[in-house]
């Protein structure tokens, strides 16, 4: 891969956009759950940073676990097989869960982890996610918490990578078309 600064793609998304809609994402999980405990289980690893900051957004009582999925391999496309690599590490039977994810793109990630979270038994399972890109959608899935919808662009930064780098940039920028895989 030939590395391209992130200061030479587009911005899609600036650090102060997704900050106040995740700040609007929280108020709203905080009036959901008001008086009551909730379970982020984090995606890891594109949706750490959103995670970390959308905790730091809701008001009620939060705890946090995480899992580990495979879909995308090194290159822009998904594989369309998803491999859990973490499962989480404490039970969620009876309580709240939200399933923090960076994109639902292809729908195939988070239709597996919600067939696998609701296995637990959770008192209710929802999900948030920083984007959402329904012009990709294979599975028929969708988030209760969007920050963002988008059209079929890849995108890096704020978590979402390619090949591993790009995800400490603090906005959302457009990969170019044109990257050799």
């Amino acid at each position: 891969m030939s590395y391209i600064p992130a200061s030479e793609m587009e911005i899609l998304f600036s650090k102060e956009q997704i900050a106040e809609r995740v700040r609007e994402i929280g108020k709203q999980i905080s009036a959901d759950y008001a008086g009551q405990s909730i379970v982020l289980i984090g995606v890891l690893k594109g949706a750490a940073i959103f995670l970390a900051d959308l905790a730091r957004a809701i008001a009620v009582d939060a705890t946090f676990d995480y899992v580990a999925v495979s879909s995308y391999g090194k290159g822009t496309r998904s594989s369309g097989a998803v491999k859990l690599i973490k499962d989480i590490d404490n039970p969620i039977e009876g309580k709240n869960v939200i399933i923090v994810e960076d994109i639902l793109d292809t729908g195939l990630t988070l239709s597996f982890l919600h067939k696998l979270m609701l296995q637990h038994r959770p008192k209710s399972l929802r999900i948030a996610t920083c984007l959402d890109k329904p012009a990709r959608r294979i599975a028929s899935i969708d988030a209760d918490y969007v920050c963002f919808s988008i059209p079929n662009h890849f995108v890096i930064g704020y978590g979402m990578d390619f090949a591993e780098h790009y995800r400490n940039v603090d906005d959302i920028r457009l990969m170019p078309p044109d990257l050799p895989e």
